[in-house]
């Protein structure tokens, strides 16, 4: 059971303030202050530093903090098998993040399925972001994600790694066939919402060229990949997109790739869980299995 001061000391970082830690906890504020002076103690160092009224983490308090989402998920994991054990029902409770669960991951669930007919299945479809803190306070207990994360905090695994192409509708109007990334400026790009994955890496591919999403003249936020597709078959706009995303479309001829001459990328899709969890052998042995019988159904 994770010890409550612990717990106490989480709350505390998410509002990097005493005052509105206690009131979460339902505690007076001296009986806050007293469970961080017993861990601080305990440990021999100081979590937290002041600087005028701002509150910071130490470097210590980093270290303890990382270790405290571990310990706080081992605990409700811990908990959630416990209560799956009593009803003899195994749970595969997982996230992925769009592309990962609309492209990759039926075929990879199939295979799974087949093989535990008898397992009971959550998995939640979310961008990065969400799901690593999804993961941090034991709402799940692994994911499939497509952005970037911290090595010091989720250990990994590649899943994939996948190429990430400029797309069009197949007789999109352009003036001039566009050769080169700037080519395009001119256009109207449609994207992912900030946070997501598929968005992330495309600014970061993009900035090594020195070039942003404001450099191109109209810009349009969708949080769906199936709108995203439709919207640029009807000529709407251009995208950047995985190839896996668009495998069915490119086939078919409603959707074409434009192929830069200065805009190369390819990214790696991870299976993530938390740096020193308790279960990383049973989440390994989950991962390996999936690959293997996911082979076997191609």
């Amino acid at each position: 059971m994770l010890d409550h001061r612990v717990t106490t000391f989480l709350t505390v970082c998410k509002h990097m303030n005493f005052t509105k830690a206690s009131e979460e906890l339902n505690l007076t504020q001296p009986a806050v202050s007293q469970h961080i002076h017993y861990l601080e103690e305990m440990y021999g160092v100081k979590f937290f530093v002041f600087k005028g009224k701002k509150m910071f983490l130490t470097e210590a308090g980093n270290a303890f903090l990382n270790s405290a989402k571990t310990m706080q998920h081992n605990d409700i994991c811990l908990k959630e098998k416990l209560e799956v054990m009593k009803q003899q029902r195994p749970l595969l409770n997982f996230g992925a993040t769009l592309t990962i669960g609309e492209f990759l991951m039926p075929n990879c669930l199939t295979a799974y399925l087949k093989s535990h007919p008898n397992l009971m299945v959550k998995m939640q479809v979310a961008n990065t972001k969400e799901l690593l803190t999804k993961i941090d306070v034991g709402e799940i207990d692994f994911a499939f994600i497509e952005g970037y994360f911290s090595k010091e905090e989720y250990e990994s695994i590649l899943y994939s790694r996948e190429e990430y192409i400029a797309i069009c509708g197949a007789d999109y109007p352009f003036k001039k066939e566009p050769i080169w990334l700037e080519d395009l400026f001119s256009e109207r790009i449609i994207i992912r919402e900030k946070g997501s994955g598929t968005r992330e890496i495309f600014e970061k591919a993009i900035s090594e060229q020195n070039v942003s999403i404001q450099d191109f003249r109209y810009v349009a936020e969708v949080g769906n990949i199936e709108t995203i597709k439709q919207l640029t078959s009807n000529n709407l706009g251009i995208t950047f997109l995985y190839r896996a995303a668009v495998a069915k479309e490119l086939e078919e001829g409603t959707l074409r790739e434009l192929v830069l001459k200065d805009f190369k990328s390819m990214h790696d899709f991870n299976f993530i869980w938390r740096r020193g969890s308790s279960f990383a052998g049973e989440y390994r042995a989950i991962f390996e299995e999936m690959k293997k019988l996911q082979r076997k159904e191609r």
